[in-house]
């Protein structure tokens, strides 16, 4: 423990006033838990790793079981502070609505606004300072989706929620609509308790993925996620699995739609989770057409941003091969048979050719 914190401080008290200051903050909830994890959560982070469920996130077995072992991660730490922030930008009719018309493009809709890393870090950020305001310099480090933290387990054990069969944190108030963020710290705080899950026998999540990735309750196959193909997958997308994807360009919401829970979803208040620029009802033919510097101004500052002008191309390719064939479809694909880049070249002859169109189909293999 910091040996700066006076040794009368008031834990139990101090634990009431970090929660009603990170409500100020405009936080949504939050709870705290020890720093430490079951070992049922490293033997089921080894069997996932074991069955290549990462697939090229090479990253999660890289850090080895350090995500199961929140202490190990940051030395030192005694509690950890869960919170989470509603990002709901509207109506799951909207988003329907927005996935039935396949000329349009489907964005996740935790995407739509500004990154929701800066949002977050920033905030936890204020919350370590006024905590450091009341007891002097304390060991702390925040996350936000940005290293090797199992944070739905953390949130979970926390009471903050409990593991939805989709794998995400579910609640009774937001659903599952929602960020979250950790705040390991050296204090000594109170610890909440976990909750009992609500599922039950509910399996519409796993009914409902395109891909068939939730391939057991509570397992996902990133390498079948839309979400992994259209974001984390830097490479081709294999061929058997674009035309489920549909016009989804990046990432995927559809277990969280069809969950019961997220009826009880309100939108959120947060500016910076606000649709930017006309992303939450897109063309898929108006963003094939933006360049690379269109790219780069309309979404810097957006999450989206990072998987760079290159994938992106190659996430609406698929979803104009999915599309109906239009004129406006066939002359956005042509525009672009002869890219410079073979991934973007790969996948624009891949829906060229489902359209009915000859000119030849490329493959990754002919690179260059």
């Amino acid at each position: 423990m910091s040996a700066s914190i006076p040794e009368n401080t008031d834990y139990r008290e101090l634990t009431d006033r970090v929660k009603e200051w990170a409500r100020d903050l405009g936080f949504t909830d939050i709870k705290i838990t020890r720093a430490s994890l079951p070992v049922g959560a490293e033997t089921g982070l080894e069997s996932w790793l074991a069955a290549g469920f990462h697939g090229d996130m090479d990253y999660m077995a890289r850090h080895g079981f350090k995500r199961a072992r929140p202490a190990e991660l940051v030395p030192g730490s005694r509690t950890v502070i869960s919170v989470r922030l509603n990002y709901w930008p509207g109506s799951a009719h909207d988003a329907d609505q927005q996935l039935a018309d396949p000329d349009r493009a489907y964005i996740s809709r935790y995407a739509l606004g500004r990154d929701y890393h800066k949002v977050l870090r920033n905030r936890l950020q204020k919350l370590a300072e006024r905590i450091q305001q009341a007891v002097g310099p304390f060991g702390h480090r925040a996350f936000t989706d940005s290293a090797p933290v199992m944070e739905v387990a953390l949130a979970s054990q926390s009471g903050l929620g409990w593991r939805g069969k989709h794998t995400l944190l579910l609640t009774r108030e937001q659903g599952s609509l929602f960020f979250l963020g950790e705040l390991f710290t050296d204090l000594p705080l109170d610890v909440d308790q976990a909750i009992e899950p609500h599922c039950g026998r509910c399996t519409r999540c796993i009914d409902v993925c395109p891909t068939g990735a939730i391939v057991a309750p509570y397992t996902v196959d990133a390498r079948r996620c839309i979400s992994y193909l259209t974001i984390e997958l830097q490479g081709a997308i294999p061929e058997p699995l674009r035309p489920l994807l549909g016009n989804r360009i990046y990432g995927c919401d559809d277990c969280q739609l069809v969950c019961p829970w997220n009826r009880f979803a309100v939108p959120t208040a947060e500016a910076d989770f606000a649709p930017r620029h006309g992303l939450d009802s897109a063309s898929l033919v108006g963003l094939f057409a933006w360049s690379a510097a269109d790219f780069a101004e309309r979404l810097a500052g957006s999450a989206i941003h990072r998987i760079g002008h290159e994938r992106w191309l190659r996430n609406i390719a698929v979803a104009l091969g999915n599309a109906p064939t239009t004129p406006a479809v066939l002359a956005a694909l042509q525009s672009r048979l002869d890219d410079p880049s073979a991934l973007v070249r790969e996948h624009v002859h891949w829906a060229w050719a489902r359209h009915g169109q000859s000119g030849g189909h490329e493959s990754c293999a002919d690179k260059e």
